[in-house]
């Protein structure tokens, strides 16, 4: 595992960043089913203009990512007031990328970053979603290259426990995903996570005391999340 070298950053230590509006509400993205659209764009566009106007500063910890991540008390997991949540349910990675302004504006101190398994249920190859996956680490190191990243791999799921008709027969790209993943970290000197091994149950599907629904975390399982990142959040 690589980590980024950290320097000095942009703000004094400890001090936020101006408080600024960036995020405007997002337009519906294509992607959504049409039954899905109304209350996903409207929770969406609630949670990416409420993280625009939350201060990012030089020691915070930030956790991007999709439903997996909003589903988290990660400050109180780890324990840490400086962890904050940048998750929201249902993202994409380039979703990632059209609200990453407010968070490169702070120059946190780290970003750990899980993301993926909507794009798989697109029907998006795991070459695309490693080259979003790329174009979003460039990203970050451009516009704040003080900040360590920290790419999570994706999760396995189960649709044994409840059917996700748009993960039908799709666990191969979180697979092959994760291998190309691997490969985005170690080309742009971000630290790889595997978290993969430590959610699948052998058979390459989410172990089923994590999960009451196939996809998302019970406690159980965010417990296993924290004690995996816990080191890196604390070096």
């Amino acid at each position: 595992m690589v980590a980024l070298a950290t320097g000095c950053a942009a703000q004094p230590s400890g001090k936020p960043a101006a408080v600024k509006p960036h995020a405007a509400a997002p337009a519906i993205k294509p992607w959504l089913l049409p039954e899905q659209r109304a209350n996903h764009d409207k929770y969406y566009a609630r949670r990416a203009t409420h993280f625009g106007y939350l201060p990012v500063g030089s020691d915070d910890i930030i956790m991007l990512g999709n439903s997996l991540t909003d589903g988290a008390e990660f400050h109180e997991l780890l324990n840490n007031p400086h962890v904050k949540n940048r998750g929201i349910v249902g993202d994409i990675v380039q979703g990632l990328i059209d609200r990453l302004d407010p968070i490169v504006d702070g120059h946190p101190s780290k970003i750990f970053i899980l993301c993926g398994v909507n794009d798989v249920s697109h029907d998006v190859g795991a070459d695309s979603i490693a080259r979003a996956m790329e174009k979003l680490i460039v990203l970050i190191k451009q516009r704040s290259p003080q900040t360590r990243i920290y790419l999570q791999s994706m999760l396995p799921f189960n649709n044994d426990v409840q059917l996700w008709k748009y993960l039908k027969d799709r666990e191969h790209v979180v697979v092959e995903g994760n291998a190309l993943l691997e490969q985005v970290a170690k080309r742009n000197g971000a630290t790889w996570i595997n978290l993969y091994p430590l959610f699948d149950d052998g058979t390459g599907r989410l172990k089923a005391q994590y999960t009451n629904d196939g996809l998302h975390l019970m406690g159980a399982g965010y417990i296993v999340w924290r004690d995996a990142i816990a080191p890196y959040v604390a070096e």
